[in-house]
Order: structure tokens, then sequence, then C-alpha cells
């Protein structure tokens, strides 16, 4: 007998969901590839409004069949999700960089990256929550992390090449295969989920709801990364902004004992967090002009 629910969610509901996750990966496979760099990101633009779309259809779903509670959580989760994927797509455009991939092998680089993120992404939100619910003091571990994680961003702007992971400099250069690619595309998600999954988890324990809000996100990175290259460097204040948002949160996950924060105020929150160093980017630019 297979079991009616799991983590709390009807079996038929991750069923549905991963059908539709495969799908939106083979529709974005499918994609032709541009010959223009105006085409391509066009495509990329497209791609992230429609999955970002999808995900709003979701919330909404959610909020029809459990409320409105688990609905906000995964907004929030999304929010928070994408906006730290900001923050990888640095390391990602570095990573290709230096390994001189061309759009076509940075675009099937991405597509099994996404593959295998999926995979370390469960696994580590279920690690997680277990601890979590099993070790009360986890919360509290938590909350530290995110809040030195913060101050790291803080110290370093992770879109300086000297910001990069000195592993990035370490591995073996081969254009003839994308296999270290693709492993290094992993572990860098990997490295970065440490600091997204707890800061998720701040907001939800729900497994279901923290896993689609970041598989969610994480289908969107590989679009968003093809949008959002070639203006990495003009955001020049965003690792400021991604400090404030893991602080944030953080802070909640420590105090959250004492001090309970609705889930709406916190999405209020982290949306004026990124609204606002969005702003003082576009208004106060970076002198130098972006790299090609």
């Amino acid at each position: 007998m297979f079991p009616h629910s799991i983590a709390g969610a009807p079996l038929s509901w991750w069923i549905s969901f991963h059908a539709v996750v495969l799908l939106l990966i083979v529709s974005d496979a499918a994609l032709p590839i541009a010959s223009t760099p105006r085409r391509k990101a066009a495509l990329a633009l497209l791609s992230s409004f429609f999955i970002a779309l999808c995900a709003l259809g979701f919330a909404f779903w959610l909020n029809a069949r459990q409320g409105r509670q688990p609905a906000l959580e995964f907004l929030g989760g999304y929010l928070v999700e994408t906006s730290l994927s900001i923050d990888n797509l640095f390391v990602l455009l570095l990573l290709f960089r230096s390994f001189r991939l061309d759009p076509r092998g940075q675009r099937r680089a991405l597509l099994w990256g996404v593959g295998g993120a999926i995979v370390l992404r469960a696994l580590c939100i279920a690690l997680g929550i277990t601890l979590l619910s099993r070790l009360a003091w986890m919360q509290f571990l938590f909350g530290a992390l995110l809040l030195v994680a913060a101050l790291r961003l803080l110290r370093e702007n992770p879109s300086h090449e000297s910001a990069s992971p000195g592993w990035l400099s370490r591995l073996p250069r081969r254009s003839s295969s994308l296999l270290w690619v693709i492993l290094a595309v992993e572990l860098t998600d990997l490295l970065f989920a440490f600091d997204s999954i707890p800061a998720v988890l701040a907001l939800s324990h729900n497994p279901f709801v923290v896993y689609t809000s970041n598989i969610a996100a994480v289908l969107g990175l590989r679009s968003l990364y093809f949008v959002l290259a070639g203006l990495l460097d003009r955001l020049r204040f965003l690792h400021f902004g991604l400090a404030a948002l893991l602080a944030f949160v953080g802070a909640k996950m420590l105090l959250s004992r004492w001090i309970e924060i609705p889930v709406a105020a916190s999405l209020a929150v982290l949306a004026a967090i990124l609204l606002f160093t969005a702003a003082v980017s576009a208004w106060f630019p970076a002198s130098a002009p972006a790299r090609n």
C-alpha cells in the first residue's frame, strides 16, 4: 500500500508538482537558441516571467486548498530563495567566464545543474526540518548562521572577481567536457543552500511549502541567469540588500520564541529591502562600465 500523504501533503500533490516541474524543464530546454543577444535576453525574460507566473498561480492554488498562511509562506520562501539565487548568479558568471563556456554550453550546464539541485535541495530541506523538529536549539544555530552569512556579504561584494570562492581557481580547465563545469555548478548550489534553506525555514516549517518554494526558485534561476548576466555588474548595492535580508530572517529565527512576526509582515519587509536595493543601484550606478 502506498501512503496517502507524504510530509503533511497528499501524495497526489507531490506527483502533480513534479510533473509540472518536469514539463517546465522540458519546455525550457526545447526553446530555440537565439541568434542575437537581444533575442536571447527576450527569450530568457519570457521564460522567467512564465515561471514566476506559474509560482504565483501555485500560491493562489495553495490559498484555495490550505489557506492564506501556507500561500504567504510559499511566496515568502520563493522571494527569499530567488533573491539569494542572484548572489549565486555572480559565482556562476565567474565560473562560465573562467571556463570560457559559450552560450550553448552554459545552457546545457545550467539544465543539468537544475536537475541535480532539485535532488540536493530535497535532501537538505528534509535534514533541516528533521533537525528543527527534534532539536529545539537548532533554531538558534540556523539564526546565527544567517547572521554570519549577512556579515560575510557586508565584507565581500560577490560581484568582484576577487571575492570568488578559492576552489573556483583550482578547478581543472577542460574545454572538451562539461563534467567539471556541471560538478562546479552543483557544488555552488549546495554551498548557497546552506544559507538559503535556513532562511526559508525561518518563514515556514511546512515541508511541502519549503520544498516547492525552493524548487520554483531554482527553476527560475536558469532563465534568470541569462536575463541578469549582463546586468549583474551594475547591481552595485545588491550585496547590502541581501545582507539585510539574511540579517532580518536570522533575527526572526533567533527571536521567534519571544517575538512572532506574521508572515505577511515578513513578506512586506523582504520586498521593501529588495526594492530599495534595486532603486538605489539604479540611482547611483557604478562608475566603471559593465564587462561584456
